[in-house]
């Protein structure tokens, strides 16, 4: 497999997704193998390689992005009270793919850190 998930799996249809939100542009979908309770991932449907690296796309698709995060975000804060956003870059970023992680309750795994 490659470093890009996203394009190779979920927007592909290899992997199934189950869906929260979509647009032309915007996917976002249940973690496949969540970390926290409610893990969201967001992904624009152009393969941009991070937040750092726009692969010569418009910052517009970008800020296209960040609204689907603001209203999903949305959502989940106010069905749990709460919620975390959060990106990778460089050798955190395991899917050289810009996603975002939309993020509520405690780790599965039990530990404290992000």
């Amino acid at each position: 497999m490659s470093e890009d998930f996203y394009c190779d799996e979920a927007l592909s249809g290899n992997t199934p997704v189950d869906v929260v939100y979509e647009t032309d542009e915007v996917l976002a979908f249940h973690h496949t193998r969540p970390f926290w309770p409610v893990h969201i991932v967001v992904v624009p449907k152009t393969h941009i390689p991070s937040l750092t690296d726009l692969g010569g796309h418009p910052v517009e698709l970008v800020q296209t992005v960040l609204e689907a995060v603001r209203l999903v975000a949305a959502d989940v804060e106010r069905e749990h009270g709460a919620c975390r956003v959060l990106t990778n870059l460089g050798r955190y970023q395991d899917s050289k793919h810009l996603h975002f992680h939309i993020l509520s309750g405690d780790r599965l795994d039990g530990r404290r850190d992000l």
